[in-house]
């Protein structure tokens, strides 16, 4: 597996594995390399929102997303719904901008781009998730990190658990500071609800500025294998799904 991400390849890819599993898609927006799609497959349990490609210079996120759609670990008593490729124009030429060099995950609040903007409002129709979780990479570091938002106003103990399941692959980050942030932990940033750039909002602030009870961005390290990557967030993803939903998906560290 090469850093090279394929586009029309994926969104194949991504398209078979989701139909066979039962999910719909929602189509949000067509940019000029192809459609930014929404997949849902509704269930009576929590809604949980998982989103990824939204910088096209970090393929391993929507690779992940792929990877847990094969293992079919998406189980079934959960209301999922997954974009798994949020910026088609930043994946297909490998930049972390959309076409017009926007960077797509700080136009939360303007809404410049049509990307942004049509997702967003897609965003106000899905009603509240329960958990939402974005992947990213990380250009600057050598261990694995995320961002936790909530709306507890304390860390939860998830972030040990997600810290753990991605071990075999990557150390947590080390502090003190991490992309700029203090860490709370090793590999752990607990980051207020409010953004970094009061006008610059990233998703994840939109979606708890919606009221979604608890948030994770999670960063791997970009000079390591692609392959490692994947799985590191597929592993992240997991083990947060398992400490949020346990009642729910007893299947999800599978």
């Amino acid at each position: 597996m090469s850093d090279a991400f394929h586009w029309a390849e994926f969104l194949s890819d991504f398209t078979r594995e989701a139909v066979a599993r039962g999910f719909v898609s929602t189509h949000i927006h067509e940019t000029q390399t192809g459609p930014v799609l929404a997949w849902e497959r509704k269930a009576n349990g929590p809604l949980v929102y998982l989103s990824a490609g939204i910088h096209g210079d970090e393929p391993a996120g929507p690779l992940a997303a792929l990877e847990l759609m094969r293992s079919d670990f998406f189980c079934q008593s959960i209301h999922w719904i997954i974009c798994p490729a949020l910026n088609p124009d930043g994946l297909a030429e490998h930049l972390r901008e959309n076409a017009d060099g926007v960077d797509l995950n700080r136009d939360y609040f303007v809404r410049s781009s049509k990307e942004v903007d049509r997702h967003a409002a897609w965003l106000d129709t899905i009603g509240t998730p329960k958990l939402f979780i974005s992947l990213h990479e990380d250009w600057e570091t050598s261990g694995f990190y995320l961002y936790e938002l909530n709306m507890t106003g304390a860390p939860t103990t998830h972030a040990h658990r997600i810290l753990e399941a991605v071990d075999p692959w990557f150390k947590p980050e080390p502090g003190p500071e991490i992309d700029g942030h203090l860490s709370y932990e090793p590999g752990w940033i607990y980051h207020p609800s409010e953004p970094d750039i009061p006008t610059g909002w990233p998703e994840a602030i939109y979606v708890i500025k919606k009221g979604c009870p608890l948030s994770f961005t999670f960063e791997s390290p970009s000079s390591s294998p692609l392959p490692d990557r994947v799985a590191a967030l597929a592993a992240a993803v997991r083990a947060a799904c398992h400490e949020s939903c346990l009642a729910f998906c007893e299947n999800a560290s599978s």
